[in-house]
């Protein structure tokens, strides 16, 4: 049964904050591979204009796909998560992560569509600072793939 589209524009509550810390930064880059000195040395990141170390623009995503569960595991809704798949990812930033932020996120269903049987949950995740100021946008795109045509549930 495809998703509801009457959920488009519903808003779950915001996070609790999540404190950015340095080594989780480094964490993350090393994770990824990124050696850039900005997220590693307090000093390197400072010439650029930043008060401290900042993150990879990608690492907003493990807080707005915690921030998502809410959405994935709202039983209104019905997700049968253990269909779904990654589609897209997309950040919009009005300023880098710094060490030091505490960031709530708040999510919201941008849009819900059917395609080829398959239902296509578009996911927004506003990530604000603990003075409400706006960090990232992330825009992550879940597909709930179709049963198969053997009947499988």
């Amino acid at each position: 049964m495809p998703l509801d589209p009457s959920f488009i524009g519903r808003t779950y509550p915001p996070t609790e904050p999540y404190e950015v810390g340095r080594e989780k930064i480094r964490e993350f880059a090393a994770a990824i591979g990124d050696a850039n000195p900005a997220y590693t040395d307090a000093e390197a990141a400072k010439s650029l204009g930043h008060p401290d170390v900042i993150a990879p623009p990608t690492f907003p995503f493990m807080l707005s796909f915690r921030a998502a569960a809410q959405v994935v595991n709202d039983p209104e809704l019905g997700l049968d998560y253990s269909r779904v798949v990654h589609g897209d990812q997309k950040f919009a930033y009005t300023r880098p992560v710094r060490a030091g932020d505490r960031l709530s996120v708040t999510v919201s269903i941008d849009a819900i569509k059917s395609l080829a049987g398959n239902d296509v949950l578009t996911v927004r995740g506003e990530v604000d600072d603990a003075s409400g100021e706006h960090v990232v946008t992330s825009i992550m795109t879940l597909v709930a793939r179709a049963a198969d045509e053997a009947g499988e549930e």
